[in-house]
């Protein structure tokens, strides 16, 4: 979660602020870039960082000032000064080059690791990009989402946005893209091909596709696309209409996309709703904030903060409580946000957990924007639920109704093999 949040999972997915897209395909995009590889002692990273702080980077948007006496009072630091002159030794007697900004986004990067915290972590620009894009729900680019092609060597579409430049325009999954302004991309990698679409005309991009066997000329302008974090249906079950929406992951625009969603379905006259946070490993917070207000009320707690011993309680906003049940679906990757979602509707509102035990992760990460670009995240706090349980780590939040999810449905994909929301379905409505 990040004071807004997000959710680490393997070192790859979110952290109530993380990851989700996964390594291998992006959003016009594929990391292909690790962590930078330049390695810092301990020391060499905290007096980096300390240095870092002084020339004056932002933590999240707040600008560090200090009056003259705890500048005077930083300045007495013996770590200070032990950094000081080991950062201007390094300057004034390495062999080659340096280039000072790699020297302290390594510093940063080190910094976050001597934590041993797996939801501290220093992003680079790749990884900024990408991780930005996820949780702002929104991105200026043509909507596909891309993959390189081992045996073409050109980039593979595998899904084109709902209404996004790249859906209009007739592109479609299962297209090869081989030219993009007239230049070949073969044997591109996917953030070159990204960084093409990005940085080339913003109206009339001209690309050639390769569909079958037809080659296509296209050309489209690129624009806002909004990723869509939430779906909806309804069910029928036993003379009851359920609702059902899924989220798949807490972006700026999900709390909106959501009471939308929710909108349409109480419109509809449902009986009962399902929310289910499978695999939703996270987001922000505030997101987490606007749902849960659309079901509890000023009396009642969503969640609690723990931070150096002092524990503080964030209350609804809202005035009345829906009257249909609601039953909630989760798994072993429903995590951080997800969790803070499931622990207060079910803490308040006895709403009851179908699946299996949730991932754990109780803690709460601030996101820091550095100058060149990249980013770092770094645990702020704990969160506890309504009623004051912790439930980080292999904890987790027990499900009332523990269902396996059948292996005829990881096949088939197809809702009548999903025992889990079978389950649901079964017991809301009864």
């Amino acid at each position: 979660m990040v004071d807004g949040d997000m959710q680490k999972l393997d070192n790859e997915k979110y952290d109530e602020f993380e990851k989700s897209t996964s390594p291998s395909t992006n959003i016009e995009k594929q990391d292909d870039n690790g962590f930078h590889n330049k390695k810092f002692s301990i020391t060499e990273t905290i007096l980096l960082v300390i240095i870092a702080l002084i020339i004056g980077f932002s933590f999240g948007g707040i600008v560090l000032t200090r009056s003259n006496s705890q500048e005077l009072s930083i300045l007495k630091d013996n770590y200070l000064k032990e950094f000081i002159k080991n950062y201007n030794y390094v300057l004034d007697n390495y062999y080659d080059t340096i280039d000072k900004q790699e020297l302290i986004d390594g510093a940063i990067s080190g910094m976050m690791e001597s934590l041993g915290d797996p939801y501290s972590v220093y992003f680079d620009e790749n990884e900024s990009d990408n991780f930005s894009i996820t949780l702002d729900g929104s991105y200026k680019g043509i909507g596909v989402q891309i993959i390189k092609d081992e045996k073409t060597k050109y980039m593979l579409i595998t899904s084109v946005f709902k209404n996004s430049p790249a859906s209009i325009s007739g592109l479609k999954a299962g297209d090869y893209i081989v030219e993009i302004d007239g230049k070949d991309t073969k044997d591109m990698q996917a953030n070159e091909v990204s960084d093409m679409i990005r940085n080339s005309n913003i109206k009339n991009l001209k690309m050639k596709l390769l569909r079958g066997d037809e080659y296509i000329d296209v050309v489209l302008d690129s624009d806002t696309v909004v990723l869509n974090s939430v779906l909806s249906k309804t069910y029928e079950k036993n003379s009851k209409k359920i609702g059902y929406i899924y989220i798949g992951i807490f972006a700026s625009n999900t709390y909106e996309q959501f009471k939308d969603e929710l909108n349409k379905l109480e419109k509809e006259k449902i009986d009962a709703l399902i929310i289910d946070v499978r695999d939703n490993t996270g987001g922000h917070l505030t997101s987490v904030d606007g749902i849960l207000d659309l079901f509890l009320n000023s009396n009642q707690v969503m969640y609690k903060f723990s931070q150096n011993n002092v524990i503080t309680e964030t209350k609804g906003t809202g005035n009345d409580n829906k009257t249909y049940p609601i039953v909630l679906l989760g798994n072993e990757n429903s995590a951080s946000a997800s969790e803070v979602l499931i622990a207060g509707l079910k803490e308040n509102l006895d709403c009851k957990l179908i699946g299996k035990k949730t991932y754990g992760k109780g803690t709460v990460q601030k996101l820091v924007d550095l100058s060149d670009g990249t980013k770092y995240k770094i645990t702020i706090k704990k969160w506890l639920t309504p009623k004051g349980n912790w439930i980080n780590d292999t904890k987790g939040i027990e499900p009332d109704i523990e269902v396996e999810l059948s292996e005829k449905y990881m096949t088939t994909g197809l809702d009548e093999d999903d025992s889990q929301l079978q389950e649901a379905l079964d017991y809301i409505s009864k």
